[in-house]
């Protein structure tokens, strides 16, 4: 069974219901929720010009491989709603993976860890919440010092 960490986020339209709605088909597409942290509502990152989120994250347990995993989880987010429209740009609902397992994938469309997860407190604190000790596989860090790092920058 894999073990699968991932973030969540929503900034525009009915937040709760866009997550709610996106967790659920998680749990429907093969992919087992065993924990879930707090929802935060934090500001935006990138470009900042746009509505605060709510964030979270969630642990999954699946059979699915990573490719499967991100193939599902961009289904979810159309099938809630989601139009991308531009980079960082406001969002119904943002699934990401952050670590699949303790596995590395550098692809052009699948990188995991997720490559800036270091840097942004709304995925960090989440994660905290679920898997403070889990490590960094190529940062060699565990969560909680990874968010530590970030308080002190």
């Amino acid at each position: 069974m894999n073990i699968v960490y991932i973030s969540f986020g929503s900034n525009i339209g009915d937040r709760e219901k866009a997550i709610e709605e996106a967790l659920d088909l998680i749990d429907q597409n093969q992919m087992k929720i065993t924990k879930r942290s707090n929802i935060y509502e934090t500001e935006p990152y990138g470009y900042t010009e746009q509505p605060v989120f709510l964030n979270g994250a969630v642990e999954v347990e699946t059979k699915l491989t990573c490719r499967e995993v991100l193939e599902k989880l961009l289904n979810i987010e159309k099938e809630v709603g989601r139009v991308r429209k531009f980079k960082w740009g406001p969002r119904l609902i943002d699934l990401d993976i952050i670590f699949f397992n303790d596995e590395i994938y550098d692809e052009e469309d699948l990188k995991v860890p997720h490559t800036d997860m270091q840097n942004r407190d709304f995925v960090l604190k989440p994660l905290n919440e679920l898997c403070p000790d889990i490590i960094h596989p190529v940062l060699k860090k565990t969560i909680k010092e990874l968010l530590e790092d970030l308080k002190m920058s």
